[in-house]
């Protein structure tokens, strides 16, 4: 065999060689895709529970405040719960549009940059609609108790005042529990609570990916 002929086997082997990487990449990035894009069902799923959730609330504000526009206790009640209901709504509108519009057809670094938006806002949606229901539940009982025309007038009830104060504790402790694990290392700076843990598998696994890609 001359030098031209090892010349020309050597580059046939090295293009052989190149396209079973290329194959083997490709492979691994679809199943690597896949997954990631499977993760985020159950985040689309927990929005569809928020919205429908919001939507109640919006239902349950409206007819409160409504009903009760001279008694101003009852009438804030039902404005907060409307209030309410119209951010779960919206907040879960923006977490399922981000994540239903992930192109996974870009390049990984541009994947891993949308899914860290889509991580960042989905934390925010938590602790926006999560943390309130330390108070929230006390509203809705008080929202149906103001829907009941034969209800008794008087002063508030104790129960509801020691409740809301629990409350107030309950969420800022849990705010102030929050903000320390956001100060140790680990994926996402955020509660484990969250919600994003799909969100969070798929980001790892696209570091795996880029890791690969860059080899």
């Amino acid at each position: 065999m001359d030098l031209d002929d090892l010349k020309s086997a050597w580059q046939a082997l090295d293009r052989r060689l190149q396209l079973d990487n290329a194959l083997r990449l490709h492979d691994l990035r679809e199943r690597k895709l896949g997954k990631a894009r499977g993760n985020l069902r159950m985040l689309l799923v927990g929005m569809l529970l928020q919205a429908m959730l919001g939507v109640g609330l919006i239902v349950l504000g409206v007819a409160c405040w409504r009903a009760n526009l001279h008694t101003p206790g009852l009438l804030l009640t039902g404005i907060v719960l409307h209030v309410a209901g119209i951010a779960h709504v919206a907040l879960a509108g923006l977490v399922a549009g981000l994540a239903t519009t992930v192109d996974y057809a870009a390049p990984v670094l541009a994947i891993q940059k949308r899914l860290r938006l889509l991580l960042r806002v989905q934390v925010f949606n938590s602790n926006a609609c999560g943390l309130p229901w330390w108070i929230l539940w006390v509203l809705v009982v008080v929202g149906f108790a103001g829907l009941d025309p034969q209800r008794p007038v008087g002063p508030t009830p104790a129960w509801i005042w020691v409740s809301l104060a629990l409350g107030i504790v309950g969420m800022v402790a849990t705010w102030a529990w929050s903000v320390r694990a956001a100060g140790k290392p680990r994926p996402a700076n955020a509660r484990v609570d969250d919600g994003a843990d799909g969100i969070r598998r798929s980001l790892r696994m696209l570091d795996d990916l880029e890791g690969f890609e860059r080899e």
